[in-house]
């Protein structure tokens, strides 16, 4: 069984950084993309950002587009999320998701999409 196992959560202070990492345990698989989703008390879940693992390409939800990057190490087969300028409002539990087949852009943003989710780690940002 796959699982993806998410670190680097905690607490961070309004426009400060942190750095979130996503690795997959347990038996090997290939992804077509890994991503991030986030989930604050009360709300949905909500598209944070995706990378496809094998060109590199990038998307990002509107709310972090100049602020978050999304990367991947081939050799750690590890997915990371930089948040810097962090704000309140990204206070939320993060989620590292995988789908393993072909999505395409316009469904590349959807909850339903992917397959394989961490736990989850906890963000809070002060401000």
């Amino acid at each position: 069984q796959v699982q993806l196992v998410e670190s680097g959560g905690g607490l961070v202070q309004a426009g400060g950084s942190l750095r979130l990492s996503c690795a997959p345990s347990g038996r090997t698989f290939s992804s077509y993309a890994m991503g991030w989703f986030r989930q604050a008390p009360g709300k949905e879940r909500e598209f944070v950002a995706t990378i496809v693992w094998g060109s590199g390409t990038t998307y990002y939800g509107d709310s972090v587009k100049g602020r978050f990057t999304i990367s991947r190490d081939y050799g750690k087969n590890t997915v990371y999320l930089q948040m810097n300028s962090v704000k309140p409002d990204d206070t939320a539990v993060y989620y590292c998701a995988s789908t393993p087949v072909f999505r395409s852009v316009l469904n590349m943003k959807a909850v339903v999409s992917y397959a394989y989710w961490g736990q989850g780690t906890q963000v809070t940002v002060s401000s």
